[in-house]
């Protein structure tokens, strides 16, 4: 055989071998990149209702030219009791939760977009008479949608894809920490074979675990810090430590939250929070180490949020988040 025809053949492979996939599998949704610290329950959904206000969340991503949008919602359900207050009438909470979210990412570089919708539901169960400290578990089903403008040098034709999937998660949580363990995406994407390549939708099952403690540092201040993790996997269980570990830090301060978060290492990333009586306002930031801004360009999220409780109990307190 001949040089030539080994050199014609080992390109065709490879060729074939890149056409498996124009983009590696991940997260879904992945962006804004603020939902895990503004709405963690669609990281895992356990945490929906772990909260006993209603919290209703609405979140704006840009990077360069690619844009994202997330509105989300999630409560303990209530029940009315008998009572001797002014309106004769006191407001409980059960042990069920639930949630829903809608999210529209549009990445322009891989001329990629994606999105879904889905609801939650969790059931917590009280350790303590006290009612504190909790155990939770919940579900999401989801309904997704992927749509792929295709890459004609290559001879991709655009492929376009709706497909349900579900989460599963398990939490445990009290007012000074908590940590939880969740499956996403369980459910295999759709893929296409066309002529010599293989198109799948990337996006892959997720394991993940989620963990976080509260330091009072200063009562009368109401100054507390919050170290908290995320730790992530896939199918192949592989793991780097700057890629799979995504420390964050959170300092409160009465009405205001300051932070950071390292989803990626190879970006400086910040966050803040103002609180509000009835709202919060907040952003998110992550600019290039290595790179000047127009470059690489910076992510910017801009957060806007609704907490409110009939009842004003412990955990709409200052501090409390």
């Amino acid at each position: 055989m001949s040089t030539k025809h080994i050199t014609r053949k080992n390109l065709f492979l490879l060729f074939l071998i890149s056409g498996l996939l124009p983009v590696s599998a991940q997260q879904m949704p992945f962006n804004p990149v603020s939902y895990r610290i503004f709405s963690p329950f669609i990281l895992n959904p356990a945490v929906a209702g772990s909260k006993d206000y209603l919290s209703i969340d609405i979140l704006w991503g840009f990077t360069g030219k690619s844009h994202s949008q997330m509105v989300s919602g999630n409560a303990r359900i209530e029940r009315k009791t008998s009572g001797y207050g002014p309106s004769g009438r006191i407001y409980s909470f059960t042990n069920i939760g639930t949630g829903g979210f809608f999210y529209n990412d549009f990445n322009s570089n891989d001329s990629i977009h994606n999105a879904g919708i889905g609801g939650t539901v969790s059931y917590h169960f009280p350790l303590n008479k006290r009612a504190l400290s909790f155990v939770s578990i919940g579900a999401s089903l989801k309904g997704m949608y992927h749509f792929y403008e295709g890459d004609p040098d290559r001879e991709m034709p655009s492929r376009e894809y709706y497909f349900p999937n579900a989460d599963i998660g398990v939490y445990f949580y009290n007012p000074l920490y908590y940590a939880g363990i969740s499956a996403t995406n369980l459910l295999d994407p759709p893929s296409d074979t066309l002529p010599g390549i293989i198109y799948r939708v990337p996006v892959s099952r997720q394991f993940n675990f989620i963990a976080g403690y509260k330091f009072l540092i200063n009562r009368e201040l109401n100054l507390v810090l919050e170290p908290s993790v995320i730790i992530h996997t896939d199918d192949t269980l592989g793991f780097d430590p700057k890629e799979n570990i995504e420390p964050a830090l959170k300092i409160y301060a009465g009405n205001f939250c300051l932070g950071t978060y390292f989803n990626d290492f190879n970006k400086i990333s910040f966050f803040f929070q103002y609180r509000y009586p009835k709202f919060y306002v907040g952003t998110f930031f992550a600019i290039p180490k290595d790179s000047p801004f127009y470059k690489k360009s910076p992510t910017a999220e801009i957060a806007l949020g609704i907490n409110f409780s009939r009842n004003q109990s412990g955990y709409t307190q200052n501090g409390h988040w």
